[in-house]
């Protein structure tokens, strides 16, 4: 999804922005590219939208939106975030798809998530090895200051894989000391920095405080 407080307080931020707010699938289209100017761009108004969260709106003023595009997004990702992205998990790429719509696509490593428990025969994770490419879409919905995401589909190298596994990737790479379990992608979750709905657009998203 530096001071990126729009993408969470802590560790949850960089998830909620790989796993929900815009979650792990799709190719840039062919006439978008990252550059460091679209992530200064997204950097002022994350700026911004915290500005806004730390002021009153003026009497009758109307909602605070500010709109992001995709090309901003991964910009961000992968000039400015830093630490935001979790330690494992590299060239994350995020796409809004229309109406609530989200995919992405991210390299992770398998090994840290394999090797953390003894792993039975049946279990898939005994077999997957190495940094492979994780990619899922699904549909974001928020209202009222919370958001919902419900998964469609996940896929690890192109083969698709239950929920439960990357229910167990996102779990691992989520932990904190304020969330030792991580995040369940079932549970809905507090929107950050006073922002009421997050619309999901195609190729853009806009932020309603």
């Amino acid at each position: 999804m530096v001071n990126g407080k729009l993408l969470t307080v802590n560790r949850h931020r960089a998830t909620t922005c790989l796993a929900v707010v815009l979650s792990c699938a799709a190719i840039l289209r062919a006439d978008e590219t990252l550059s460091k100017a679209d992530a200064v761009r997204f950097q002022a108004k994350l700026t911004q939208i915290e500005k806004n969260a730390a002021t009153a709106p003026k009497r009758g003023a109307g909602p605070r939106v500010t709109a992001v595009t995709d090309a901003e997004v991964n910009s961000y990702l992968k000039f400015l975030a830093g630490t935001q992205v979790p330690v494992g998990i590299a060239d994350p790429i995020l796409h809004g798809a229309g109406d609530g719509r989200v995919t992405g696509r991210a390299v992770v490593d398998l090994d840290a998530v394999r090797t953390q428990k003894k792993r039975t025969w049946s279990d898939p994770f005994a077999y997957l090895t190495g940094r492979l490419p994780v990619s899922a879409q699904g549909t974001l919905t928020t209202t009222n200051g919370t958001g919902r995401f419900v998964l469609d589909s996940a896929e690890i190298s192109g083969v698709a894989v239950p929920k439960s596994l990357l229910q167990e990737l996102l779990t691992y790479y989520s932990k904190s000391s304020e969330r030792p379990n991580g995040i369940n992608m079932d549970d809905p979750f507090e929107l950050p920095s006073a922002i009421k709905e997050i619309k999901v657009g195609n190729g853009n998203t806009t932020i309603v405080q």
